[in-house]
């Protein structure tokens, strides 16, 4: 894991001068474990982990006036020098608009201000210390900090309703640990923090100006190619040369490599034969700039590009994307590797792996991705997040009525029908669609809160159920039907206060706000996949996630996004326009069944395994769950009940992420107490349990 991680106090004595730490509760002085400092008191600021020398760079003016950017940034020295001349009049919204994917720092002064991004998956986070506020981008070093509880409140909320922001609001797992919204900065003058947006919103009064969509397409294809040529021109690393342990009798460099879990020098991608995946994988092998491996290092290939596919043994059903993927992969630009995995490595079969920040469903695949990743380069891209700033949520049909534009529903309503087979699903979608765009926010977070009092937890059918039952402003999560009584309470009584709040309202229609709460939750779950599969001197670069991408993403208009096939159109033109034609046929061809069936299967196969793990769970213990209740639905599930298999993840993922944070000894601070760590106690049981702090 990498991070940063700094303190502003609410003077500058609070912190004794050149310590470079922060006086704690007991007057030690404190310092993250493992940290370089990047500037010192009154306010310091380390980076913490591996870190690159070109991923973290400081722009000084003088002593007072400062930036500094940690990750992949496209900027030059000079525009962050001028980025931070602008920010000190308080614009912040440029500091994110460079190419890349990174965090931004900016002290002027005794102010301090952090940006997030605006998919969630580089985060901020915050907690009162001392008289001040620390942050960071990573919770858990802050719960260390502070010795934070966990947060139960906030647990039954991730399984209750985890796409439902109003009920996670700005919590996390640890009580007192605070998360900066996406699209937000942190703001902290002397220790008061503020949270402040950088990103307008649309307004709800007046309907969106009409996007020209062949300029939407040509922006989405612009901040692609910049994103992927940020990457391309950053200095090329070679991993664990100095690790090397010389000749082995039968093994050559690459087999060594693969022994000790090192990826290949240079730049590779994932080609699954899906479209996201193979643009990336084609727009980095066709622009200039040394894309691949590099000379005399790992395969010998030069500038051709790594190509990694994964072949599932253990189950069928993506015959037609792995022959895409092999004729993209005939691109003698493209160097391409086939990992295979069978019933070794289906979801659920291997669940031992690192402690990651947060919870997230991917913990049950992560050694599936791991093998996959070890065999890609230094720097990997992935298709990651490209459904899910590229394709319509289902509550953008409500969008389309609100504005007016009703001949768009056609096509989409269309295609249900078909898949449906029958002549109801026209006017039973548009009836759904009518209802919502009538639907107050406030109103549709109350009908939540009854729902889960009620325990109504009706199971969608088919792609027509799916798209019905999504337009709302909120429904309950797959794993809410196992959560006890207790903890649906709490969720209840969480969603019934957001909507007593004053002012209430996302500010955004309702297709627009489903939509990025369901891209904030899976940048999530990438960011713990990233850290739960990690491999050692390896850097996975998902440019969908791009603030420049996903502005680009979100100009596309609605009337184009909601149209069947509309993200491999999009994509296609992309190519297009940067000179890569010839795709395959069936190019963007959905493939949902087969991760479907690899799920299932793991679970029939891990069944005996699963409910031991739950003989004496820990989400027991804690009151959100009866563990005779998730053992019975795991049966079912093996035996081939129709069960929401992504429900089942999100408990066994809790409960392993629980598992090894109690299991965790250490610390992420040096100069404390032995007993400075996150949820020092365990989880004692106790009445009122999911009493919480958010």
């Amino acid at each position: 894991m990498r991070w940063l991680v700094g303190w502003s106090s609410t003077a500058a004595a609070a912190v004794g001068p050149g310590s470079a730490g922060a006086t704690g509760y007991d007057g030690e002085t404190v310092h993250p474990i493992g940290s370089q400092l990047l500037w010192g008191d009154p306010d310091p600021l380390w980076a913490v982990g591996d870190w690159r020398p070109d991923e973290v760079r400081v722009v000084k003016v003088d002593a007072q006036n400062r930036i500094a950017v940690l990750g992949t940034c496209g900027a030059s020295d000079e525009e962050l020098r001028l980025g931070l001349f602008t920010a000190r009049g308080g614009a912040l919204r440029h500091l994110t608009a460079w190419p890349g994917s990174y965090t931004a720092v900016v002290q002027v002064g005794r102010r301090i201000t952090v940006c997030g991004d605006l998919a969630g998956a580089r985060p901020v986070f915050h907690t009162p210390w001392a008289g001040g506020t620390a942050y960071a981008t990573a919770a858990l070093p802050l719960a260390d900090l502070i010795e934070a509880n966990l947060d139960f409140g906030h647990l039954a909320a991730l399984l209750a309703a985890p796409d439902v922001p109003a009920a996670l609001h700005d919590s996390t797992p640890y009580e007192g640990v605070r998360r900066v919204p996406p699209g937000h900065a942190l703001i902290l003058r002397a220790g008061a923090r503020e949270i402040a947006g950088y990103e307008p919103v649309a307004s709800l009064a007046v309907a969106a100006p009409t996007a020209d969509p062949d300029s939407a397409v040509d922006a989405v294809r612009d901040a692609l190619v910049e994103a992927v040529r940020t990457r391309l021109a950053a200095p090329r690393h070679v991993p664990g040369i100095d690790l090397d342990p010389g000749p082995v009798p039968g093994m050559g460099p690459a087999e060594r490599r693969a022994a000790r879990g090192m990826p290949v020098p240079g730049i590779g991608a994932d080609l699954s034969g899906g479209p996201a995946s193979g643009t990336l994988a084609l727009l980095a092998a066709g622009l200039p700039g040394r894309p691949g491996t590099l000379l005399g290092h790992g395969t010998g290939a030069g500038e051709r590009l790594l190509a990694v596919t994964f072949n599932d043994l253990a189950v069928g059903g993506r015959e037609a994307e792995l022959e895409r993927a092999g004729t993209l992969a005939a691109n003698p630009r493209l160097h391409h590797v086939v990992v295979t995995g069978g019933e070794e490595l289906l979801p659920y079969a291997d669940l031992d792996g690192p402690l990651t920040d947060e919870p997230g469903p991917s913990l049950i695949s992560a050694a599936r991705h791991r093998v996959r990743l070890a065999a890609g380069s230094a720097d990997h891209f992935t298709g990651y997040g490209a459904r899910q700033v590229l394709d319509a949520h289902p509550a953008r049909l409500a969008d389309l009525l609100m504005d007016r534009k009703r001949r768009h529903l056609v096509r989409p309503v269309a295609a249900l029908a078909k898949a449906d087979g029958s002549v109801l699903v026209p006017a039973r979608v548009y009836g759904a669609a009518r209802r919502l765009a009538r639907t107050p926010y406030r109103a549709g977070l109350e009908t939540l809160a009854d729902r889960l009092l009620r325990r109504r937890f009706e199971d969608p059918g088919g792609a027509v159920g799916a798209s019905l039952a999504a337009l709302t402003w909120a429904r309950p999560g797959p794993a809410a039907r196992w959560l006890t009584g207790e903890a649906l309470a709490e969720v209840s009584v969480l969603l019934q206060g957001a909507a007593n709040r004053s002012g209430v309202g996302p500010g955004q229609r309702p297709g627009d706000y489903r939509a990025r709460a369901a891209l904030a939750r899976h940048a999530a779950d990438l960011r713990v996949l990233e850290q739960a599969a990690e491999v050692r001197s390896q850097r996975l670069h998902a440019p969908f996630l791009d603030n420049q991408v996903v502005r680009a993403c979100r100009a596309l208009p609605e009337a184009l996004r909601v149209q069947p096939g509309a993200r491999a159109e999009i994509l296609r033109t992309v190519l297009e326009g940067a000179g890569v034609t010839g795709l395959p046929p069936g190019w963007g061809a959905p493939s949902h069944a087969s991760a479907s069936a690899a799920t299932r299967t793991g679970l029939r196969v891990a069944a005996d395994s699963l409910i031991s793990l739950f003989t004496t769970p820990l989400l027991a213990e804690a009151g959100l769950i009866e563990a005779r209740v998730v053992r019975k639905a795991l049966r079912g599930a093996a035996a081939g009940e129709p069960l929401p298999l992504d429900g089942l993840a999100d408990l066994v993922s809790l409960e392993l992420w629980l598992r090894r944070l109690l299991a965790r000894r250490g610390t992420c601070w040096s100069g404390t107490p032995a007993r400075a760590r996150a949820v020092p106690s365990g989880i004692a049981p106790r009445r009122g349990a999911l009493a919480s702090g958010g």
